[in-house]
């Protein structure tokens, strides 16, 4: 009884080896996806410029925030990327700095569009980037 239920074993487990392609052989060894860069330094090297507005700029006062928080309940409550509901908002004496990647022209615009309708005409600086498309 032993020497049966280990053999079966030894059966079962030789066929499960091979059982995750369609044809029982194994699988290729050439990555099917094509490698996509993710090297950010450039981006990385722009914000430890002085000059470039990180959120660490976003002021303190109650405007500033009450600017910031209303133009990302606008840009959350849209249907675009995940990317584009993240975006950096910072406000800093009324004027907005918008910053990081969309997907496309189109959410571009409307993320400027909703700073704009928010802060005003004039009070918006917008420094999103479309991502490259692979």
């Amino acid at each position: 009884m032993k020497l049966t239920f280990l053999a079966l074993l030894a059966v079962g487990l030789t066929g499960c080896a091979d059982s995750h392609t369609p044809t029982g052989g194994t699988a290729p060894t050439e990555p099917t996806t094509k490698q996509v860069d993710r090297d950010n330094t450039d981006v990385n090297e722009r914000d430890r410029n002085g000059a470039a507005k990180t959120p660490i700029d976003q002021n303190e006062n109650k405007q500033d925030i009450g600017v910031t928080a209303e133009i990302r309940k606008r840009v959350v409550d849209t249907k675009m990327s995940v990317n584009a509901q993240n975006v950096k908002i910072i406000t800093q004496d009324g004027k907005v700095t918008l910053r990081g990647p969309v997907k496309s022209a189109e959410e571009k615009k409307q993320i400027e569009d909703i700073a704009q309708a928010v802060a005003g005409a004039g009070n918006v600086n917008s420094q999103l980037e479309i991502e490259k498309q692979p």
